[in-house]
């Protein structure tokens, strides 16, 4: 019998994306005191710490084919957050998460195979264009390419999510995916020597911030990759630079423009017109199972 406290996958996509921009607001905050390299490995460390308690996997019952999609998933996971970081570091966050989603737009392009997909990640494409700040001068270019590359890893992070979500349990995959990803990154934390930096108040931010950022989000996203096809999740997560924009107004008190409105409105209706495609797909195959 399933939870009655199961989240459905699209509302479980959506608390994601609203977590993750929250954390987002932290992490921001945390740059000036312990960098980057220190902030995404102090997230993703006490992320794992804290999903390895609550789920305690038993790390000796998986077999190879499990292990080497593991592997993947929380190289992905781990280098995607670090380069992500490093490169809001050097841009606005909003150019950084629209320049970001990229990576699952193309996802979502190329594993559509419908009309009507089409017709949302147009909308998509069209609100990133408007929300990404093109005519900008003094752009910094390392900032631009750190987006864009952690946008690859992220296509990937969707892709191996799907995959590993079939063959494991999705706390189980997502804390051995944490871990692997911490074994990865801390050492660019230690090197960069922010983590020597840390006080009491800086360590309940990173807990907050790891939560937000890291264990919430990805929980919610394996269980729903499970439930959903890559491209409907790569659709549903253009509400990144959405939410990403209106964090910026909510945290930092920056108000939206005409353009931003209407990029916003893009993507919520893109948003809202896959998980309508993705209601219909599930219906139309429990129909065919109950024949």
């Amino acid at each position: 019998m399933k939870s009655k406290f199961n989240i459905p996958p699209i509302p479980a996509v959506i608390i994601a994306i609203i977590s993750v921009q929250c954390g987002a607001a932290i992490a921001k905050g945390l740059f000036p005191e312990i960098g980057a390299a220190a902030t995404a490995s102090l997230r993703i460390g006490l992320s794992a710490a804290i999903l390895l308690i609550t789920f305690r996997p038993n790390f000796f019952k998986f077999n190879i084919k499990q292990w080497k999609y593991l592997l993947l998933y929380g190289g992905s996971l781990g280098l995607m957050n670090m380069i992500f970081y490093s490169a809001i570091e050097r841009i606005p966050i909003g150019l950084g998460v629209t320049l970001e989603f990229v990576g699952p737009l193309l996802l979502a392009i190329f594993g559509s195979k419908k009309a009507i997909d089409f017709i949302w990640v147009i909308l998509s494409i069209i609100g990133i264009a408007l929300i990404a700040p093109w005519t900008s001068n003094g752009l910094n270019v390392s900032g631009v390419l750190l987006a864009l590359l952690a946008g690859g890893f992220w296509a990937a992070y969707i892709v191996l999510g799907g995959k590993i979500s079939k063959i494991m349990k999705g706390g189980e995959a997502v804390s051995i995916g944490m871990l692997i990803a911490t074994i990865i990154i801390l050492p660019f934390g230690i090197f960069s020597g922010g983590l020597y930096h840390l006080t009491p108040k800086l360590l309940g931010l990173g807990t907050a911030l790891a939560l937000l950022s890291s264990a919430i989000p990805f929980t919610l996203e394996i269980s729903a990759l499970k439930q959903l096809p890559a491209k409907t999740f790569s659709i549903l997560m253009s509400l990144e630079p959405a939410m990403a924009s209106l964090a910026a107004f909510v945290f930092l008190k920056e108000h939206l423009s005409l353009t931003e409105c209407a990029a916003v409105t893009c993507v919520v209706i893109a948003s809202a017109g896959s998980s309508l495609t993705a209601r219909k797909t599930k219906q139309l195959d429990l129909k065919v199972s109950e024949v």
